[in-house]
């Protein structure tokens, strides 16, 4: 995250969101950063817009002042707060292109899990670092936790988790998971070959992933996780519960880049373990998975 350009969370009446507000405040007065307090009143759905659109507006701007009063009151930042209108995840996906990280509430439970559809979106779509935070924990924990798994987009996501570890004081660990493929299909390779073969590739390419890690940053402790034949999405969050965050790319090098949440990412942020940062592409679009 940058260290300078602000930080943007969107509020709406709910726990979740509540918890959210609470950690972006936290962090932007640990920084030093301004705090940007958004609510996007959702008129997209209405059949006559017009109808509701004074309501809507007015509900939406009595919840700023709620929240930027309460900010003022705990934590003793001025936060300035804007009304946004449309889509959630079109709003915010267009919100400014300085964003040091966007924060939103996980939202009510959906599916067996903690994120909404709406959410989902907008991690998706925003091109800052997204940060989803939950109810539980969300200021407590230890350690950070990053996927990795040698996409140059899981290699964003480990410099952001490395900066923010040696920033927070806190150790670092770089787990990759994989499951090897089935080897009756695999040309011919006998199953103990195929094994020994697939460690030694991802052992290599966690390896390689750290490798810089200890020039930048002397002082991070620096754990390598390898979890081979587990599926990434329950080593992530078993790795992740308890600790104080958990950092991940938008999608990996199993998926497209077309596509805007991968997989593993989608099944993490539906059993979010503890406040999760979604690193998306370079704006550039110099990321390909």
């Amino acid at each position: 995250m940058s260290t300078t350009n602000p930080i943007v969370v969107a509020v709406k009446d709910s726990p979740q969101s509540e918890a959210a507000l609470g950690w972006a405040a936290s962090r932007a007065r640990k920084h030093h950063v301004p705090l940007v307090i958004l609510h996007v009143a959702d008129d997209h759905w209405s059949l006559n817009p017009a109808t509701w659109n004074k309501q809507l507006r007015k509900a939406g701007e009595e919840l700023l002042a709620s929240a930027a009063s309460r900010v003022s009151g705990q934590f003793g930042i001025d936060a300035t707060t804007e009304l946004l209108t449309g889509s959630v995840a079109g709003a915010l996906g267009h919100y400014g292109p300085n964003v040091g990280l966007v924060v939103v509430g996980s939202g009510s439970p959906h599916l067996g899990g903690t994120l909404t559809d709406r959410a989902l979106q907008i991690a998706g779509v925003t091109p800052a670092p997204l940060a989803v935070v939950g109810t539980a924990d969300a200021d407590g924990g230890s350690g950070i936790v990053v996927g990795a798994d040698g996409s140059e987009l899981s290699l964003r996501a480990v410099e952001f988790a490395a900066a923010e570890a040696d920033r927070e004081g806190e150790e670092l660990t770089v787990l990759h998971a994989y499951q090897a493929p089935d080897p009756v299909s695999d040309a011919g390779l006998a199953p103990a070959e195929l094994a020994e073969l697939m460690d030694e590739q991802e052992r290599v390419i966690l390896s390689e992933t750290v490798a810089g890690l200890r020039n930048t940053y002397p002082d991070l402790v620096v754990h390598k996780v390898l979890e081979p034949g587990k599926e990434p999405v329950r080593a992530l969050t078993d790795a992740a519960s308890g600790a104080r965050m958990l950092v991940m790319g938008s999608h990996g090098r199993g998926g497209f880049a077309r596509l805007v949440l991968g997989s593993t990412t989608h099944g993490v942020l539906t059993h979010l373990p503890c406040p999760t940062v979604v690193v998306p592409p370079s704006q550039d679009g110099s990321s390909t998975d």
